[in-house]
């Protein structure tokens, strides 16, 4: 089981930030596009689950076994997130907040926002700039952005492919 959380992890890991940071030097800043690819990373979970239960189980597997692959992949998954979203910001000299911000900045401006929006959205922002400065904030910061999507798809999954029956039985 543990090959299959490292393999399925390391796969939704490396689809989720690969498309993250192309999106970002394309200048792509969507968050639906982000929880979409998520999901789509995610749906790895459903073929390791699906996989360990029909290969390793003989075709049955309860729920909590289900979710406890699932969830070790999300693990991995996130780590290798966070790890990787830490290096890109080495190597970027942690520029990625101002051009967020910039960005939240230009969208704000072209909808047309009152002069009273922009300020109080350009005080958020610095307020956003300082919890980003903090590792021991933006690290849980950036597992709060992956966690919960990974989460979620493996309670579906195991729910999904769970058989408490043995082939025997049948």
């Amino acid at each position: 089981m543990q090959k299959l959380i490292l393999v399925y992890g390391v796969i939704a890991g490396l689809v989720i930030i690969g498309i993250a940071i192309l999106s970002l030097k394309l200048g792509i800043a969507s968050m639906w596009l982000g929880y979409l690819v998520m999901f789509i990373a995610f749906s790895s979970i459903f073929v390791a689950v699906k996989q360990y239960r029909d290969d390793k189980l003989g075709g049955v597997i309860r729920f909590g076994t289900g979710f406890g692959l699932g969830l070790g992949i999300t693990i991995v998954a996130s780590l290798i997130y966070i790890s990787v979203w830490e290096l890109y910001l080495l190597s970027t000299d942690y520029t990625f907040i101002d051009t967020y911000i910039a960005l939240i900045m230009e969208g704000k401006t072209t909808a047309g926002a009152s002069v009273e929006e922009l300020a109080e959205t350009a005080k958020a922002m610095q307020s956003l700039r300082e919890i980003y400065a903090d590792p021991f904030l933006r690290l849980p910061m950036t597992f709060v952005e992956i966690f919960p999507a990974g989460l979620l798809i493996s309670l579906i999954a195991a729910f999904v492919l769970k058989n408490n029956k043995s082939l025997a039985a049948a």
